[in-house]
């Protein structure tokens, strides 16, 4: 043979040798299941999609236009709270002051229509006709229904049982006609003013 002839069956025989290599290379499993892994290994590395990004230090910050908003809104609520309790106060101080004078001309008034129920009931009865005894008694209504316009009654006393919350006894008497601390007699009459007492009534009370 030929040496051309043999170098020419060497080449071949190498290059036998090469395809075969490369192709038990690329049959290989581990050839196979190296890019799966490294599909996984860059699976796990790589975020997952919709996954909220870790804010940083500086986004959790509040913003300080926020803070002084939060500040001066927390300082007006405190101010309306403030001025409404005022608010309320100064009412009540108004309407106690209003009717705290109001209670006290009513109670100058009192003695005037005391000296009218007084000048008329000495008055006798063959003069009640009088034009000077009936405008007396005109007046006395008019003073009547002034104190009634305001809220002013009259407390009830003769023939009552007596109570300290609305009587001041000034004289006992014996009566086995009478009930026991039953009023049994009225000095000077007593008044009521929207529901609290003007003036308590003087009275006798029977023991």
């Amino acid at each position: 043979m030929a040496e051309k002839d043999i170098n020419r069956e060497t080449d071949k025989d190498i290059e036998d040798l090469k395809e075969a290599a490369e192709t038990e290379e690329k049959e290989s499993p581990e050839n196979e299941t190296a890019p799966e892994e490294a599909k996984a290994e860059e699976t796990e590395s790589a975020p997952e999609k919709g996954e909220a990004k870790e804010p940083s230090s500086e986004d959790k910050k509040k913003d300080p236009k926020d803070e002084k908003i939060d500040e001066l809104t927390d300082r007006w609520k405190r101010l309306m709270a403030e001025f409404d309790n005022f608010r309320k106060r100064t009412d009540a101080e108004k309407a106690g002051m209003y009717s705290e004078g109001e209670r006290t001309v009513l109670e100058k008034i009192l003695p005037v229509v005391d000296n009218f129920e007084r000048a008329l009931a000495t008055v006798p009865e063959d003069k009640k006709e009088d034009s000077f005894v009936a405008g007396m008694e005109k007046i006395y209504r008019q003073f009547s229904e002034l104190l009634k316009g305001f809220g002013v009654e009259p407390i009830e006393a003769v023939g009552q049982k007596f109570d300290s919350n609305l009587h001041n006894a000034v004289m006992h008497v014996e009566d086995e006609e009478k009930k026991e601390n039953e009023v049994v007699e009225e000095f000077q009459k007593g008044y009521m003013y929207k529901d609290k007492v003007l003036r308590y009534s003087m009275v006798k009370v029977a023991n």
